[in-house]
């Protein structure tokens, strides 16, 4: 009797501590799967961030007259383009003021009083995972709008 109450303990005190165990790992993955979604999310954040600066060197690299247009998008995937990219950035830039060239995405009649907020652009830049890549278990997508003078 002595033996078999001894036996009988042994196999819960084993049951328990496989639960504990299995308990443990399921946390630990959990907690794995959190933290590198938090990185890939402050990865995107820097990128919009990126993005929109770079969206607005492209525009002060370009002269704005009727010959060369506007540029109305920037595009680009990190950390390279192809296959092997992470993310999308896409920056689409409308812009506000007099005598702009009709290929520029204008937004609003243009009807400004003053010079100074001539060649403003709103600069709309969305960053999200790419469709063919699954760095994630949940998509990731982030849109930005800024107003600048570039």
């Amino acid at each position: 009797m002595k033996r078999g109450f001894t036996l009988i303990t042994a196999i819960i005190f084993i049951v328990l501590i496989a639960t504990i165990a299995a308990l443990s790992l399921s946390f630990s993955t959990f907690s794995t799967k959190q933290t590198s979604d938090l990185y890939l999310r402050e990865q995107a954040e820097l990128l919009l961030q990126s993005g929109t600066e770079f969206a607005l060197l492209a525009i002060s690299a370009h002269e704005i007259n009727a010959t060369n247009g506007c540029i109305n998008t920037v595009n680009a995937q990190y950390p390279q383009a192809g296959v092997n990219a992470l993310f999308d950035i896409n920056a689409t830039i409308y812009y506000i003021g007099n005598g702009l060239p009709l290929a520029c995405n204008i937004l609003g009649d243009n009807a400004l009083a003053t010079t100074d907020s001539n060649v403003t652009v709103i600069i709309d830049t969305v960053v999200e995972t790419t469709p063919g890549n699954n760095i994630s278990t949940e998509p990731i997508r982030l849109h930005r709008r800024t107003i600048q003078k570039p």
